[in-house]
């Protein structure tokens, strides 16, 4: 790690957030051609906003052209394929977008071991082996809550990611040991005042906290971290800006941990909050092809929040990471029970149906990890 003066935190929060949207809106079609131009591991922050902007949109067919070069240059054919795994939908916190809000009257569930143990069954036997782990935050269900599941999952996943509450350094250390491999966090807007209003009640409440968890994952010495914005909460080329401002700070500081970047777009869920921003499926496929562009080392995630269509569409052009089958409730893979869910499901096909898709774009699924761990 290298020495800094300051967290990402103080480095976003000297930046308003309009400023952001105004860089990208100024720019033009000679900026998004010099874009394109530039050396494919040279193109900064500038180039990145020319890339997302409204100026860039005539040249979508030629930015995702680049952008599928650079994804098989640098990845192949592979695409991995994960699963998540929710342990629990209860939550403190009372976000307004989220259907586990603490707000929200809905069943609220905790896997035991013994459940745990046979959500990890399933989702064995369903071929995967990287699960994503995903809880609420609650006290009760914290870091030895999650210490005690690790050698349960371990059992089954050569993969363990986590999206849970953030933690301290200390507690991604003690989990790194259990066998954590990496960690998504997501900082759902960099908009101050935004946060503020969508972030009622709850630890979720502390910015600070929450955007610097990427750091403490780097601290620890963590493979992987996962950043992103929850797209379509606030304004989403300026979030989208300091998402790739928060890559570059990371593959900086923090240069031994890898960085994926997810696209989780606003879905209905319990509360009937409303995207503000929403964007559309062109701005979605523009955004995941410059994300490309402006770094080609970066590992890009799409979820089951996206219609199948879309699905087929995009991974090929710059995706990595991809979900199919998933269950977005805690014991959902045993016995489903949609009034336990965060939101709604987009893409509900079959496992089978998915990899075939996946397999006529000539993709290599990847369903475990094949390292050598010390």
């Amino acid at each position: 790690m290298q020495e800094r003066q300051m967290s990402f935190y103080d480095e976003a929060l000297s930046i308003p957030f309009s400023d952001m949207t105004e860089r990208v809106m100024k720019k033009t079609a000679r900026d998004v051609e010099a874009a394109l131009a530039r050396d494919d591991d040279s193109r900064d922050l500038d180039d990145f906003a020319a890339l997302i902007s409204p100026a860039a949109r005539p040249f979508l067919m030629q930015i995702a052209q680049k952008s599928f070069t650079l994804t098989r240059r640098r990845f192949g054919s592979v695409i991995n394929m994960y699963l998540p795994l929710y342990l629990t939908n209860l939550c403190s916190n009372d976000c307004s977008y989220c259907g586990f809000s603490s707000k929200n009257k809905i069943e609220r569930k905790c896997l035991t071991p013994e459940e745990t143990d046979a959500e990890c069954r399933k989702m064995h036997e369903m071929g995967y082996e990287n699960f994503l782990l995903v809880s609420g935050e609650h006290k009760d269900y914290g870091i030895d809550y999650f210490a005690e599941m690790m050698p349960i999952v371990r059992k089954y996943a050569s993969f363990i990611q986590f999206e849970v509450q953030p933690l301290q350094t200390e507690d991604y250390t003690r989990l790194r040991s259990l066998g954590l491999d990496a960690v998504c966090v997501y900082q759902e807007t960099y908009n101050p005042e935004m946060y503020k209003l969508v972030h009622r009640h709850g630890m979720k409440k502390n910015m600070r906290f929450r955007m610097e968890t990427p750091e403490r994952v780097g601290e620890a010495g963590v493979e992987k971290v996962g950043l992103g914005a929850l797209l379509g909460l606030s304004e989403w080329h300026a979030d989208s800006m300091f998402v790739a401002m928060h890559a570059k700070f990371m593959r900086k500081h923090y240069w031994n941990t890898k960085v994926a970047i997810s696209f989780p777009r606003l879905r209905p869920a319990c509360g009937g909050f409303e995207p503000g921003y929403p964007l559309s499926d062109r701005d979605l496929i523009q955004l995941m092809c410059a994300f490309r562009l402006f770094d080609p080392e970066l590992e890009l995630t799409i979820s089951t929040r996206e219609r199948p269509a879309f699905r087929d569409a995009v991974v090929p052009m710059a995706i990595t990471a991809i979900s199919a089958g998933s269950s977005v409730q805690p014991g959902g893979y045993v016995e489903r029970n949609d009034d336990l869910a965060q939101w709604k499901i987009n893409d509900s096909r079959p496992v089978e149906e998915v990899c075939a898709a996946l397999k006529r774009h000539g993709l290599d699924l990847v369903w475990r990890d094949t390292r050598v761990r010390a």
